[in-house]
């Protein structure tokens, strides 16, 4: 991947700054349930309030079809004051009157949140009304939003596109992380893939099989593989569309690369408190439905993977919320934390399953990603990364 400009190539002091962020945290009643990603975007914010700048922060928050008070960016932003340790001022709206005063008088230490960028119409569609209203708030631009950068928005590309902009520490970080596994990964290079669905991860399975040592799959996303390769799944979950893709990429030149569970726990009914047990991979009994890969699988899955040089992680390997079927999931965790491999993990329940073990220190890059990770591995650039590039290359 070419070159991009940092916040060391921008002149910060005086300036207003405005940093699309990520701080897409899930909300219980009212208050911040998880504030990871707000946490991870605070040095950028703290680096350029040390440097003079006049900070102004953007972020969606979950996916509301306009203005909805149940996602206003004000328990966000009374979490960021909380963990930073400075004033932040609330706008009213995304880009706005509301807007444009709070940033007029906002104090030097004050760090502007504008609400949800998500209530803008234009948001999704990349406005160019609206990419001119935020651009107009602003000096420079700053992405550091990584989860956003495969959405060619407004608040990520649009804005871009009419100011300076550069990355912040945050995405900067990340797309370093991840032209290791683009470019030169050390091998044996592994790839463990899990979720739910293997609609959502064919393609980037179809970009990495050449490039990879092992892929190791489990999750629901097993399921369709397993039918494709001719087993019985019971009651599993199973998408039926997919068969004919998915067997076609086993079929192809690499795909003996791909390594499937040996067994699984499978379970009667979808529930934390169903009868389960364990039984091979390749014949589970009608009426059941995997909800874990089991003990053997869990047993090769770790041995590979304590033999790899490079790994990337992103998705489960069961119903990890629930104990009975954490088992998979934690195991592989360990595993990857006891490694002396180069190591990224990301999507939202990965991260979360190796930070319930405390072990997020113990993985090289956790990136706060899952869906723009995957996209960045299939595709190689992001809109918000190339937009950023024509920055670099003076075009």
């Amino acid at each position: 991947m070419r070159g991009f400009r940092t916040i060391d190539d921008l002149e910060l002091a005086g300036r207003t700054v405005l940093v699309r962020a990520d701080l897409n945290v899930p909300l219980k009643e009212g208050a911040v349930g998880d504030d990871f990603r707000i946490s991870a975007s605070l040095g950028t914010i703290q680096e350029l309030r040390g440097r003079g700048a006049r900070v102004v922060v953007c972020s969606h928050l979950g996916r509301p079809k306009g203005p909805d008070p149940q996602f206003s960016m004000a328990p966000v932003a009374a979490r960021l004051a909380g963990l930073g340790g400075f004033p932040v001022r609330c706008a009213s709206d995304v880009a706005g009157e509301g807007a444009r005063a709070a940033v007029a008088v906002a104090g030097p230490d004050e760090v502007v949140v504008l609400e949800n960028t998500r209530f803008a119409p234009g948001e999704t569609k990349n406005d160019p009304a609206l990419s001119d209203a935020l651009a107009g708030l602003a000096d420079l631009f700053v992405l550091d939003a990584f989860g956003s950068a495969h959405r060619a928005h407004s608040s990520t590309v649009g804005v871009a596109e009419r100011l300076p902009s550069a990355a912040g520490r945050l995405l900067a970080a990340e797309i370093v992380a991840f032209q290791r596994l683009l470019e030169a990964p050390d091998r044996p290079y592994v790839v463990v893939l899990g979720g739910a669905k293997v609609s959502d991860k064919l393609g980037v399975i179809k970009a990495l099989l050449p490039k990879v040592d092992v892929m190791l799959v489990g999750g629901a996303m097993c399921f369709t593989l397993l039918v494709a390769e001719g087993y019985h799944v019971g009651d599993s979950r199973v998408e039926e569309d997919m068969v004919d893709e998915v067997r076609s990429v086993l079929d192809s030149t690499h795909g003996s690369r791909l390594t499937l569970p040996l067994d699984l726990v499978v379970a009667d009914r979808f529930a934390t408190d169903a009868a389960h047990r364990v039984v091979p991979a390749t014949d589970i009994p009608r009426g059941m439905m995997g909800l874990d890969i089991g003990p053997e699988t869990v047993a090769r899955f770790s041995s590979i993977i304590a033999g790899c040089d490079t790994l990337f992680w992103n998705g489960p390997m069961g119903v990890f919320e629930w104990p009975p079927f954490a088992a998979g999931t934690r195991a592989l965790a360990e595993a990857v934390a006891g490694t002396e491999a180069y190591t990224v993990v990301g999507g939202g329940d990965t991260v979360a399953a190796l930070r319930s073990l405390g072990k997020e220190t113990a993985v090289s890059h956790l990136s706060t990603g899952g869906g723009a990770g995957l996209e960045l591995l299939e595709a190689g650039t992001l809109p918000g990364i190339e937009v950023l590039r024509r920055w670099a290359d003076g075009s």
